[in-house]
């Protein structure tokens, strides 16, 4: 149900009501990349485990796509919600989703036609390359569903309600393990189809979960209640949530299609790279999942408290979160300077495999010293965009990609001949610039006086 702000409840338990769901939610998640990973590195080999650590990063391109609507629709659900008005909150959603419904049929245009193309300007060549194309275009039908998950997910948080897409997406885990896992090894009655039976059982659980998030907000029950299956056009209310969004679609996109080019250096230094690279990066999301979710109840807070007009409990939400969502990545982190090959272990097995695993470890090593610096930049970051300043965050991100991790990638990894650890500490430095910047940002205190 929507939850307006209460005050008398203290900051903490909120928060952690928000975000516990949310953490389930993400570690839902990451079981289907971690499944898919696990599969491909049990079942099949080398080039399959370097075309899915490329699928990681497109899938993750296409649903935040999504976020040039989703970032303004929570934002106003949370405004309206902490002002009470839940009908406007509801026309949001419905506005939200027509918005998304147009970009979803777009975007299916543009990854039929330019798979091949987007694989080829990622580095990816030979049986890897090949496998990355027919992976796109099986997932390219199902679009609209990953947009109806992402938006409508991200209207039920603005409202408070976390624990709807937690629901969901545990149905989503299951059936995406079960038909991948009875594709790929020719479980029973079913063939085995090997990689294309991954991309399958992707497919199919983001089109379950897109239906069951629709029947969700279709009954009457519901807190984000849609009177009806036609929206139409409302130009004035989408303007505003365009206005919020697009700014903060955008910023997710850089990041995304930065970290897109940044897999390119890496995957033009060899197939094992590539492969120990995607290998790392799961891990690393380990760190990501509690920083998601304290960023995501900390813009809720956020939000609805700019709505009630409470400056000084927006900021004990910020706070709250940091140090939350802070001990718990910090936790994480050591678990990856101290028991990296365990971790590594767990997905990756195998004399065929030895020189992957050898190469993901100390990536692991790396990763554990920007963790600290990447929750404040995760969680401060969430909150600015929660009160709906989604421009300066932009600037930011641009300067931190741009003007340090990719150029620093370059150096380090040919220049220096450092190669993938280069790369990593490429990252390193990027995250620590972005954070002293967003903090400083933060400081100022303009994100309390946004308009949205």
């Amino acid at each position: 149900m929507a939850t307006p702000l209460d005050n008398s409840s203290g900051t903490v338990r909120p928060l952690l009501r928000l975000a516990l769901p949310v953490l389930l939610e993400q570690l839902l998640v990451m079981l289907i990349n971690y499944a898919d990973t696990a599969l491909a590195g049990q079942y099949l080999g080398k080039s399959e485990l370097a075309a899915i650590g490329l699928m990681y990063y497109a899938v993750w391109l296409l649903q935040n796509v999504f976020s040039l609507v989703a970032i303004g629709s929570a934002a106003l659900v949370a405004r309206f919600v902490g002002s009470n008005d839940m009908k406007r909150a509801r026309r949001v959603t419905e506005q939200s989703l027509l918005a998304g419904a147009a970009l979803s049929l777009v975007m299916i245009v543009l990854v039929a036609l330019g798979a091949r193309s987007f694989v080829e300007l990622m580095q990816l060549s030979g049986d890897s390359a090949e496998m990355a194309i027919e992976y796109l275009w099986i997932i390219a039908p199902v679009l609209p569903f990953m947009m109806l998950e992402v938006i409508i997910i991200a209207c039920l948080r603005g409202a408070g309600d976390t624990v709807t897409g937690l629901l969901v997406m545990a149905v989503v885990v299951v059936i995406n393990l079960a038909v991948s896992w009875s594709l790929v090894a020719g479980l029973g009655p079913f063939p085995a189809l090997g990689w294309t039976g991954l991309a399958i059982g992707t497919a199919t659980a983001h089109f379950t979960g897109g239906v069951l998030l629709l029947a969700t907000v279709l009954r009457r029950r519901s807190v984000m209640r849609l009177s009806r299956w036609v929206f139409r056009a409302d130009i004035q209310l989408m303007r505003r949530i365009l206005r919020t969004g697009v700014p903060g679609g955008i910023d997710i996109l850089l990041i995304t299609f930065c970290h897109l080019w940044y897999v390119s250096i890496i995957n033009a230094i060899g197939a094992t790279e590539a492969a120990a690279h995607g290998i790392g990066v799961k891990i690393e999301s380990l760190a990501y999942l509690p920083g998601f979710a304290f960023q995501i109840a900390a813009a809720t807070m956020v939000g609805q408290a700019l709505g009630a007009k409470d400056s000084k409990q927006a900021e004990r939400a910020v706070l709250t979160g940091v140090l939350t969502g802070g001990g718990v990545m910090t936790g994480a982190a050591l678990l990856f300077f101290f028991v990296p090959g365990l971790l590594v272990g767990l997905f990756v097995s195998g004399d065929s495999n030895a020189e992957v695993i050898t190469t993901t470890i100390p990536l692991l090593r790396i990763a554990a010293i920007s963790t600290p610096p990447l929750a404040l930049l995760m969680i401060v970051g969430g909150a600015l965009r929660g009160a709906g300043d989604t421009r300066v965050p932009l600037v930011l991100n641009l300067v931190g990609f741009l003007g340090v991790r990719i150029p620093a990638a370059y150096w380090l990894s040919y220049g220096l001949g450092w190669g993938l650890v280069g790369a990593w500490w490429a990252m390193v430095a990027d995250v620590v610039v972005r954070c002293a910047l967003i903090l400083l940002r933060y400081r100022h205190g303009g994100w309390k006086r946004m308009k949205v």
